[in-house]
């Protein structure tokens, strides 16, 4: 059975799910072949548990609350010559149920056993809690 791993990454610069979306249908997110990219300094030494099978999970204002399917990681070079990774993006954003996250710098390995469920059906355009609503049930187990 083939190991699957995750990230979990901060995403600095949105205050929602809406605004990640935003965000991602933007020409400046999108790679030539229109996927959603997040590009980063680091490349993740887990490489074969992560693309086409792993997801990255968004912390959003201190939760974790939606993830996305990784097609595959690219080679990229910056103007200044430094490979980077690429991490692209299947475009659709999964909610999930709000789990509280607290700060960190770059992405970090996320084992599938403790991801965050994916909200049920029906229940994806339900009315997001106020996130500091949302982290304090999280935090208690209600969520």
């Amino acid at each position: 059975m083939d190991k699957i791993c995750h990230l979990v990454k901060l995403s600095a610069g949105t205050d929602s799910v809406d605004s990640l979306t935003r965000w991602q249908a933007s020409a400046a997110a999108r790679g030539p072949d229109g996927y959603p990219r997040h590009v980063t300094r680091m490349w993740p030494k887990r490489e074969s548990e992560i693309a086409g099978k792993g997801s990255i999970y968004w912390v959003i204002k201190g939760l974790i609350q939606c993830r996305q399917q990784i097609v595959r990681l690219d080679e990229v070079s910056g103007g200044d010559g430094i490979r980077r990774c690429a991490i692209v993006l299947d475009p659709t954003l999964v909610r999930v149920s709000p789990a509280p996250r607290r700060p960190f710098q770059g992405w970090r390995y996320l084992d599938p056993s403790e991801a965050p469920a994916d909200l049920r059906p029906g229940r994806e355009a339900d009315d997001a809690l106020p996130p500091e609503l949302a982290g304090a049930l999280a935090e208690i187990g209600v969520i």
